[in-house]
C-alpha cells in the first residue's frame, strides 16, 4: 500500500478529491494514512475525521519555529508520500532533506508565472487577471528548498476571460486542481515519475 500524508490550511477540497479517487479506484492501493492541518478549525479536518483518517493539527501559531520539525516527528517512517494540498506554511530543514522527492504541492498557477513568496490563494488569481494573460492553471511539483522552484510534475491549462472576477478564476482553476493532483500521486505511487 502506498501511503499518503496529506497538508491543508483549509477547507480540504483538494483533500477532498483525493479521498474520492482512493474511493472510486482511480488511486488504487493507495491510502491517506494521515492528514495534518497547520490552524485549528481547518474544516479538512473534518473531513478526514468523517472519512476514519488519523487527523492532527500542528499549529503554526505554537510552532513557529519549529513546524516542520514537528510535522518530521508525525511523518517520519510512516508514509512514502507528503501532498501539500492548499498547504500554506513553508516547510524547511530535515523534512525537506529525509522526503527528498517525495513532497510535492499543488499551486494554482502555471509555474513560473505567479510563484514564490506571498503568491498563495487568491492573490494569485488577482496578480494573473492584473497582468492580462489568456491562460492560466496549475502546477503540481516537487518541493524543495526554495518556494515553489521544485521540479514540475504537471500542468493544467484554463482560458482566462476579459470579464473573469479573481473568484470565478479561482474556481475554474480549482476545477483542474482536482484532477492534478490525483494524477501526480498516481504516477508516483505507480513508479512513473522520475528526476533527472
Amino acid at each position: 500500500m502506498f501511503k499518503i500524508a496529506v497538508l491543508i490550511s483549509g477547507g480540504g477540497t483538494n483533500l477532498q478529491s483525493i479521498i474520492d479517487n482512493i474511493e472510486n479506484g482511480y488511486l488504487e492501493n493507495c491510502a491517506i494514512e494521515m492528514i495534518i492541518s497547520d490552524r485549528e478549525g481547518a474544516y479538512g479536518l473534518e473531513r478526514g475525521k468523517k472519512s476514519g483518517i488519523k487527523t492532527y493539527c500542528v499549529d503554526r501559531k505554537k510552532h513557529k519555529g519549529n513546524l516542520s520539525e514537528e510535522i518530521l516527528k508525525i511523518v517520519d517512517g510512516k508514509v512514502d508520500l507528503i501532498v501539500l494540498a492548499g498547504y500554506l506554511s513553508i516547510l524547511k530543514g530535515d523534512i525537506i532533506k529525509k522526503f527528498k522527492n517525495k513532497i510535492i504541492n499543488i499551486h494554482p498557477s502555471l509555474i513560473p508565472a505567479f510563484c514564490g513568496n506571498d503568491m498563495y490563494g487568491i492573490k494569485v488569481h488577482e496578480r494573473a487577471l492584473e497582468y492580462g494573460v489568456k491562460v492560466s492553471g496549475c502546477t503540481v511539483h516537487f518541493v524543495d528548498e526554495g518556494t515553489d522552484t521544485g521540479s514540475i510534475i504537471i500542468q493544467k491549462t484554463v482560458p482566462v476571460y476579459v470579464e473573469d472576477t479573481p473568484e470565478e478564476l479561482q474556481k475554474r482553476v480549482l476545477v483542474q486542481e482536482h484532477k492534478a493532483l490525483s494524477e501526480a500521486i498516481k504516477l508516483i505511487s505507480q513508479g512513473k515519475i522520475s528526476i533527472k
